[in-house]
Parts: C-alpha cells; sequence; structure tokens
C-alpha cells in the first residue's frame, strides 16, 4: 500500500508542476498569464490543504454526510441559474459567482453524486441485483443530479457522470439486463438532443468532416493537431510554441495537451498518458484493498472519475473523440476542476489510509519432516 500511494502522490505532484510550467508558457504572450498563473497557484495551494484535510480525516464520515453533500449539490447547480448568482458564458451556465472569482458547481457534484452512491450501493449490497434497489432507486439519484448539468447545458459532463455512476453501479452488484434500459433510453435522449442543438451538432459535424469546418467548429481541433505534429519526438523547445499565439483558442484550458505536444514533444506527452495510467493502476489497488465495500467503491469512482476524464480530453485534442470541453486534471488551467481533483486525491489517500493492515507471519525454514535435524518422536 506505501508503494501505492508513494507512486500515486509522486504522479499528481509531477502533473501539478507541469501545469503549471505549461500555464505559464501558454499564457506568456497575453496580458493575463501572470494573473492567469497566480490564480493557479492560489487554487493548488488551496486544493492542497483540502487533499491534506480529507486525507486525515476517516472516509467513513462521508456515510453520514453522504446526503447533505448531495443535497447541497442540488441547490448549488440550481443556483447557476439565479439571476444575481449565476454567471453565464458563451450561452451556458455552469458558474456561480462575480468577476474573477467564480466556481462550477458541477465539478463538486460529481464528487457528492459518487459518495452518494458508493453509500448507496454499501448499505444496499444485498438487494443491488433486485429491479427497485438496484436501478430505479438508483436512476432516480442520479437523473436530479444529471438533468441539472444537462440542461446548464454541459453535454460533456453529463456523459462523463453517466459512464462514472454506471461504472459504480455495475461494480456495486446491479445486473447488466437491469442498466441496459436506463442506458438506453439516455443514449437515446443524448443523441435526440444533440440533433437539436446546432452548435453542438456542428461540433460532431466538424469531428466526422474536419475539412469541410476548417475555419469554425473544427478549427481547434486542426490547431491542436498541428500543434503536437510540429512539437515532433522532443518538441520545439519550452516557450518556443506557435499555436498558443492565436493560432489555438483557450490552449491554456482544454486544450493545453497540444501545448506540450508541440513544446515538449511527444515524449512528453507519453509522460502525461502514462502518469494518469499509473493513477489507474494505483487506485484500483487501492480500492481493492479498502476495508470496507463502502471504501472499494468510492476509491473505484473516483479513480474512473480521474481516468475517464483524462482520456477523453486527450482524445479530443488528439481528434479521436469530439469536442466536449471536458479539462485536463491536475494540469488544464481552472479553480474548480483542480479543487474537485484534489479532494478526489484526498479521498483516495484516506480509504489507503484506513486499509487493513496485512499482518506478515513468518515461515520456519523447513517443517519437522524436512528438517532433518528436527527432534523426533520414537
Amino acid at each position: 500500500m506505501k508503494v501505492a500511494v508513494t507512486t500515486l502522490a509522486f504522479c499528481i505532484a509531477a502533473l501539478l508542476a507541469l501545469g503549471l510550467v505549461m500555464l505559464y508558457s501558454a499564457t506568456m504572450t497575453t496580458t493575463a498569464g501572470a494573473h492567469d498563473l497566480m490564480m493557479q497557484v492560489v487554487w493548488c495551494v488551496l486544493g492542497f490543504a483540502l487533499c491534506v484535510t480529507t486525507t486525515s480525516l476517516d472516509y467513513q464520515l462521508l456515510k453520514k454526510l453522504a446526503w447533505p453533500a448531495y443535497g447541497c449539490a442540488l441547490v448549488f447547480l440550481a443556483m447557476v441559474f439565479a439571476p444575481l448568482v449565476g454567471h453565464a458564458s458563451h450561452g451556458a451556465h455552469r458558474w456561480i459567482g462575480r468577476g474573477h472569482l467564480t466556481l462550477q458547481p458541477s465539478e463538486f457534484a460529481k464528487i457528492a453524486l459518487i459518495i452518494t452512491l458508493a453509500w448507496y450501493g454499501d448499505r444496499n449490497q444485498r438487494q443491488m441485483h433486485t429491479l427497485k434497489r438496484g436501478v430505479l432507486i438508483p436512476v432516480a439519484i442520479c437523473g436530479a443530479v444529471l438533468g441539472l448539468i444537462f440542461v446548464e447545458p454541459d453535454r460533456g459532463q453529463t456523459i462523463l457522470l453517466s459512464a462514472v455512476s454506471g461504472a459504480i453501479l455495475l461494480i456495486a452488484g446491479v445486473r447488466w439486463r437491469f442498466i441496459l434500459i436506463p442506458v438506453a433510453l439516455g443514449a437515446g435522449g443524448l443523441v435526440f438532443s444533440l440533433f437539436h442543438d446546432s452548435m453542438r451538432k456542428g461540433r460532431i459535424s466538424a469531428w466526422l468532416h474536419p475539412e469541410a469546418h476548417a475555419g469554425g467548429a473544427a478549427l481547434q481541433a486542426q490547431q491542436a493537431m498541428i500543434g503536437l505534429g510540429n512539437g515532433g519526438w522532443c518538441g520545439v523547445g519550452l516557450g518556443n510554441g506557435l499555436q498558443k499565439n492565436g493560432y489555438l483558442p483557450e490552449i491554456q484550458t482544454d486544450f493545453i495537451f497540444a501545448n506540450i505536444g508541440e513544446e515538449l514533444g511527444l515524449i512528453a506527452t507519453l509522460f502525461v498518458v502514462l502518469s494518469f495510467v499509473v493513477i489507474a493502476i494505483c487506485g484500483i489497488y487501492i480500492a481493492l484493498n479498502a476495508r470496507d465495500p463502502f471504501g472499494f467503491l468510492l476509491a473505484a469512482g473516483i479513480t474512473f472519475l480521474i481516468s475517464l476524464q483524462a482520456a477523453i480530453n486527450i482524445g479530443v485534442v488528439t481528434s479521436a473523440l469530439p469536442n466536449k470541453g471536458l479539462p485536463l486534471p491536475f494540469i488544464s488551467y481552472g479553480g474548480s476542476n483542480l479543487l474537485a481533483m484534489l479532494i478526489c486525491v484526498g479521498l483516495l489517500f484516506s480509504v489507503a489510509r484506513h486499509a487493513p493492515v496485512r499482518e506478515k507471519v513468518a515461515k520456519p525454514l523447513a517443517t519437522a519432516d524436512e528438517n532433518p535435524f528436527a527432534a523426533r518422536a520414537t
């Protein structure tokens, strides 16, 4: 367990350091560069404090806080539509706050939902194979959160959290045949909404036919691929990238992976991918060695959340997936996601810290039958 925790901490620290360096590089030519870097440092410090706090606490306390956290998540998700509190940008209501101090409630709602589902799976583990306890009630729990995120609108977070919730329910004991119906209904509703949303329909069309949307919806994806191609094996050098000079919009957020590839090369991008693979392996090991089903479901859900979000972001930047607007964990600019991810890491550490200790029993070098010098009864 110590090896898993140490390796996990090293990977997180390495990604955070890389994120700060690449954020400085990506914004060094902009007027807001120094401010963005300073704010990211502040979020890192605050996130580190929250990570230490959650690590020091017994994660079993979350059982008592599951429903209050779930209720608070619903309230904050609804507040994004409030006239004086909610903050809209680019036609989406995803933030609360004013000026430079804004938070994205959906990032913290993901944690609240994972905790609630882990509590529910632990409490009803013997009844998760039934239709009512295994599907109807969990779908209602997930539906309230996913519905509010969906209407913001935030399709990327909805898809991500739906996949994470489904994974938690499956490993909690829900039968495949029961979960197929809500999955099919949800997928059908998502497809219907996408084809009746001109902006997101354009993103899918740009992903399928990028040559027809070169200067529009496919601009970010094409410029990201150009940046990755320019980087080659070792990159053009830190700070020497060209895509950050207005060619790739919002490069410091969802497309910072392209900046890493251009300036530091394929080797650095492979390091990032390998780091997330190692994080996933460590998270799975911690989950499998948790002291109870609640810890197992909690650690598994958090591991899947971090890993899947990273996979989606990298898939978008490399044009393997259509643009979904999800940040790269621990690296992309943004306070809400960084705080949420570091809280998740703290919860993983807490599960690991309270895992049962395996006592090593000394094994004799040889049994009486094997030892010729052992005393034998005559």
